[in-house]
């Protein structure tokens, strides 16, 4: 249990950085198709070799639908925002989808009103982000990218749209089965996006440096294939409000890499944002989990670097 633990906290923490890792040499939308692409596949064979049924045609437009918001905009919102925002500012923001998942469950589902605490978390929430984004003044503050938080702020959105989606659609019984077909799907999608907008001409196998590869591999079998198979024996072995905690962790391990490993910048400013922001999802997630029933439906253990995480 432990160990798992530690895989999702720790291995989804850190995609962020290899991503930013794997797209210094490697365009990004041909790099997120490849990564979802492979991982589906392996993924997928290993389901139907241990004797998991095999999909319906229902199942797959389920799929399509999850995974084009999820792993389509979400993750490939992520990976192109990446280019222009810092790996730790990024999995701050997209831990904003714990705030996107309450509002959506409330209003397209019909959940129960959000009670005092979630209203709290979620202000909160969007003050931490604003913090980040609200040009710095007389303190030292690196100036952030608005079209990137932007698309960070989209990504977690479609994230949670997809999420939501997922709760009632037609997903395979088997969450090995679901996840992969979303991948797949997604990692389709990707693949067509970044040889439509021209990636396909400007890659050269012979640039590709050794440290992108590396993350790229990193992100076919840690973060997708090994965190994620932690992560739904977690939620058979333990409860969803403990595996939950992932959403508010994650950007920790996130920013502490970055700053750590690839030398991203620790301003007084992101440090305020970042308390206020897991002290959001933290309330948020918490609040949600003493009024959630214990059940989980497979879609809701579709991958997610972003777990909230699109990463």
């Amino acid at each position: 249990v432990l160990l798992a633990f530690a895989a999702i906290y720790i291995i989804w923490g850190s995609t962020y950085l290899a991503i930013r890792v794997a797209i210094e040499t490697l365009p990004p939308f041909l790099m997120a198709g490849t990564r979802f692409a492979t991982a589906g596949t392996l993924l997928f064979l290993w389901a139907r070799l241990r004797g998991d049924p095999a999909p319906t045609l229902p199942t797959w437009r389920a799929a399509a639908v999850a995974g084009g918001c999820m792993l389509f905009l979400g993750n490939g919102g992520v990976v192109w925002a990446e280019q222009r925002v810092a790996s730790g500012l990024a999995a701050l923001i997209v831990a904003t989808g714990a705030f996107w998942l309450v509002i959506l469950d409330w209003l397209w589902r019909g959940a129960r009103r959000p009670g005092a605490p979630v209203i709290a978390g979620l202000v909160l929430g969007f003050l931490g982000v604003s913090l980040l984004v609200y040009p710095g003044r007389g303190v030292e503050s690196p100036a952030v990218d608005l079209l990137g938080a932007g698309a960070l702020l989209l990504a977690a959105f479609s994230w949670s749209v997809g999420s939501i989606y997922g709760i009632k659609a037609p997903m395979a019984r088997s969450p090995l089965v679901s996840a992969s077909q979303q991948m797949l799907a997604g990692g389709g999608m990707l693949l067509v996006l970044g040889l439509a907008t021209g990636e396909g001409a400007r890659i050269s196998l012979a640039d590709v440096t050794l440290r992108s590869a590396g993350a790229l591999g990193f992100l076919i079998v840690f973060g997708s294939i090994v965190a994620f198979t932690a992560y739904t024996w977690l939620l058979r072995v333990s409860t969803p409000s403990r595996v939950s905690t992932s959403a508010y962790v994650n950007p920790v391990v996130a920013v502490i890499l970055g700053w750590t490993l690839g030398e991203e910048p620790l301003t007084a400013r992101l440090l305020l944002a970042s308390a206020i922001i897991i002290l959001a999802v933290t309330v948020i997630t918490t609040a949600r989990a003493r009024r959630t029933p214990s059940a989980v439906h497979p879609a809701a253990t579709a991958p997610s670097d972003c777990a909230g995480a699109v990463s």
